[in-house]
């Protein structure tokens, strides 16, 4: 069975929704993710999009690009304002956030601004939009973001959400004493945090995926444990559901 690794990554993340009540997820694989979560392993998921929709429809075929159009709308369970969803997640009753970024270092911070000196930036990315606030507020945060060293660098040029910081206590010595980055998902793997020093470990290979193969794609080093598991490859039905969601292959 063949699979792009934007599928692998879709239905690996999906696999992390299992039993979730509420997932904020931003527009692409994140909000396919969950999509196919709800047909699969969380049939009770409400997806809360950034926009002001909770709860909403996903139209197979008919993926929404942007967190304020009216796709994103469709048969929502609550229209309330951008203000309003934010208040949701400030009041934690947003189980898990997912999120992405140009750049991720080991201890789980997220860049989405520039890449370069902040004087004289090689490159401009869109910024945070709602990540900053998701990954400070939601219970839980997934990163999802393909496996590159350009991305996982050993420290992000710019924090544009902050992940465990320094390390250690540092993320609640900043203030930020509600939500963390609990797991990071990959086209190569499955990665969480060590629970003191906040270092990123790796859980989790995909099929076919050697320790080798993770660490010439990592920037810098990781926590590997002595024995490795090795997930499980997406099914055919879980291939079939997610191609039925984006048959056009916007984000696949």
């Amino acid at each position: 069975m063949s699979y792009s690794a934007s599928e692998l990554l879709a239905v690996m993340a999906a696999r992390q929704l299992a039993g979730v009540g509420s997932v904020f997820a931003g527009v692409g694989i994140p909000l396919l993710s969950a999509a196919l979560a709800q047909k699969t392993c969380a049939p009770h998921l409400i997806i809360v999009v950034e926009g002001g929709s909770i709860g909403p429809e996903v139209i197979p075929g008919r993926l929404p690009i942007s967190t304020n159009e009216m796709r994103v709308a469709h048969r929502a369970q609550m229209l309330p304002s951008i203000t309003d969803t934010f208040l949701f997640a400030q009041r934690g009753s947003l189980d898990v956030g997912f999120v992405g970024g140009a750049q991720i270092d080991r201890y789980g911070n997220l860049n989405s601004s520039i890449v370069g000196p902040r004087e004289h930036p090689k490159v401009r990315l869109p910024g945070s939009g709602g990540a900053n606030d998701i990954i400070s507020l939601c219970r839980q945060v997934i990163v999802v973001t393909l496996h590159e060293r350009r991305r996982f660098v050993p420290q992000v040029d710019f924090v544009t959400s902050p992940g465990f910081l320094g390390g250690g206590d540092s993320r609640r010595k900043a203030g930020l004493l509600f939500g963390s980055v609990s797991r990071v998902v990959t086209n190569l793997g499955i990665f969480g945090f060590d629970a003191e020093s906040k270092a990123m470990r790796l859980e989790a290979l995909h099929p076919g995926v050697s320790v080798g193969d993770v660490t010439a794609n990592t920037g810098f080093e990781l926590l590997i444990p002595e024995r490795v598991a090795t997930t499980e490859p997406p099914s055919e039905g879980e291939l079939a559901l997610l191609r039925s969601l984006d048959p056009d292959r916007r984000f696949l």
